[in-house]
């Protein structure tokens, strides 16, 4: 295979960076296998299979793709380096792990290419102990997300929701809820219309996937079952509805068992669904709002049900702020990569840690059949010029926010006048508007639109997308965020010390802090008062006198 065929074989089968696959040049493996961590083969190899598993090839230059070859391999060969990089990685799957070569014909260059396994089963892969990830092209110290996704990951024969309960009959099932679900089901499945009134109730139970051959599952009881019935389950199956004001005091709370899928009526109807107004620019007429879309309160609240790990006793709660925001909580990790990519992607979820609870919930119309539930979500809010709901993985619980009114007046109008953003930029804008982190990708996207200006993690809104707006008050939050360049401020430290004489760093501090970008922290704003006094310095400018004194040479 000569160098050009190698080109071309290599950018057919592994043409993208991504999550799956990476290109490296690693020149010297003697210095590459095992050396700085986040930096070296290990590091990579870990990353890769902390996600779906992929390849590592190594000879070719990082952003051009140029084939340069490996040309210090250190003594290894393809088949010891194998144990050598198992030897210092830990949960490697060394059976499915593999080296392949390829030499080219006419310039001798070798490259390698390593088949990198999916991690095992709820066992991380760790290189400098501890474990990677990638995001994008991106490699990363793993997220506490992924970590608990992989530590908590779910087999398909471990679904508890499908169990058979053999004690269990049609007796144990609430006719108020089994009548319920004859409709709901009519609903989603217009084509039985016809026949569903024909059907007893063990022929419903087996056609909408509640039962399995007429046996009552864990899943029947849960959506169906009478509440004397809940003993069967082993677990306690339950919501918490809770009213509290916004200083976190309790006001009301009342708690909810099976069957489900009555209770979520009862959780939706305690819901305080008031009306919500504000003006629109150039009007006074207000638009009138629900705080809440009724959508978002009962996907959020089945998507709670679909994904509790009832294994653990846990009851899903649902905490009402008085007028402010709801949040959602069940036990157990978020299993998709992120919400971002749920989101996005408007594609089904692939991993469902209850999947015959969710197959039933489907049938019967509770939650979304073909994905995009949460994206709805995303889009309702986004249409009231709300917040995006907030989503939180900490302590093995997936915590879900939604904000039912206008949190930011200057980030609404944004919205309003900027109607050409897509859900992904106001995904991100919504973060930077939280003050929360983004990635090294998100923040580069951001730039080059540039919509945002400032370094991480002290990024703003840019002028660009304040000045359609016309928005005073946003345009004086961008002058205090943006302040102004480095020799203002040390044009200012001269006059001052030409007209006082000389001056203590506190007063210089006293002088220069406050005026500076809002977006900076307040370390930083004292090293950049340092930064302007040392470079006065070398300038030749001023001088530091005994005393800790500043003065004009």
């Amino acid at each position: 295979m000569t160098e050009k065929e190698l080109q071309d074989y290599l950018k057919t089968n592994y043409p993208l960076e991504n999550e799956k696959c990476e290109w490296k040049e690693f020149k010297s493996l003697k210095s590459a296998v095992s050396a700085r961590a986040g930096d070296d083969v290990i590091s990579y190899v870990s990353a890769i299979a902390n996600m779906q598993g992929g390849h590592l090839i190594i000879g070719i230059q990082d952003q051009t793709h140029e084939l340069l070859g490996i040309q210090d391999f250190g003594g290894y060969t393809i088949e010891d380096i194998r144990f050598r990089i198992n030897g210092n990685i830990t949960n490697l799957n060394i059976e499915g792990f593999s080296v392949q070569e390829f030499t080219t014909s006419d310039t001798k260059k070798v490259v390698w290419i390593f088949h990198i396994p999916k991690h095992q089963f709820r066992l991380p892969v760790y290189a400098h102990k501890k474990t990677w990830q990638r995001i994008d092209d991106n490699l990363v110290e793993m997220t506490k997300a992924r970590l608990d996704a992989i530590l908590t990951q779910v087999q398909a024969n471990e679904d508890w929701s499908k169990v058979i309960i053999q004690e269990a009959t049609i007796e144990d099932l609430d006719q108020e809820a089994l009548q319920k679900a004859r409709i709901e089901f009519k609903k989603r499945n217009p084509k039985y219309s016809n026949d569903l009134d024909h059907w007893n109730d063990v022929d419903f139970l087996n056609k909408s996937k509640l039962t399995i051959k007429g046996k009552i599952t864990r899943t029947t009881l849960i959506l169906l079952g009478k509440e004397e019935s809940e003993h069967y389950l082993d677990s306690s199956v339950k919501i918490r509805w809770n009213l509290k004001t916004l200083d976190n005091q309790d006001k009301d709370f009342e708690i909810f068992s099976i069957p489900l899928l009555l209770s979520i009526d009862e959780v939706f109807k305690k819901i305080r669904n008031l009306k919500y107004r504000y003006l629109r620019d150039g009007t006074l007429f207000p638009d009138e709002v629900l705080r809440y879309e009724p959508y978002t309160i009962r996907e959020s609240l089945n998507n709670a049900i679909a994904h509790q790990d009832y294994s653990k006793g846990a009851r899903i709660n649902v905490v009402e702020f008085e007028d402010d925001h709801l949040v959602f909580s069940n036990y157990g990790s978020f299993l998709p990569k992120s919400v971002e990519d749920v989101v996005l992607n408007d594609t089904p979820e692939e991993v469902y840690r209850n999947p015959f609870l969710v197959e039933a919930m489907k049938n019967l119309d509770m939650i979304e059949t073909q994905g995009g539930g949460i994206r709805k979500i995303f889009n309702f809010q986004k249409q009231r010029f709300f917040p995006l709901p907030d989503y939180n993985f900490d302590d093995n619980k997936v915590k879900v926010t939604i904000t039912g009114k206008v949190l930011d007046e200057n980030f609404a109008r944004i919205l309003i006048k900027n109607s050409n953003l897509g859900l992904d930029e106001i995904i991100l804008l919504d973060k930077v508007q939280k003050h929360k982190e983004i990635t090294e990708t998100e923040f580069k996207h951001l730039k080059k639109a540039k919509y945002i200006e400032g370094r991480r993690p002290n990024i703003y809104l840019s002028y660009d997308i304040i000045e359609s707006t016309n928005d005073e008050n946003l345009q004086a939050e961008y002058l205090a965020n943006r302040s102004f360049d480095d020799s203002h401020f040390k044009e200012m430290i001269l006059e001052c010390l030409k007209k006082w004489g000389k001056m203590k760093r506190d007063k210089i501090d006293n002088l220069i802090i406050p005026k500076l970008s809002t977006a900076l922290s307040e370390e930083k704003k004292k090293n950049k008062v340092t930064n302007y006094l040392s470079a006065l310095r070398i300038e030749g400018k001023i001088v530091n006198t005994p005393g800790y004194f500043w003065e004009i040479v």
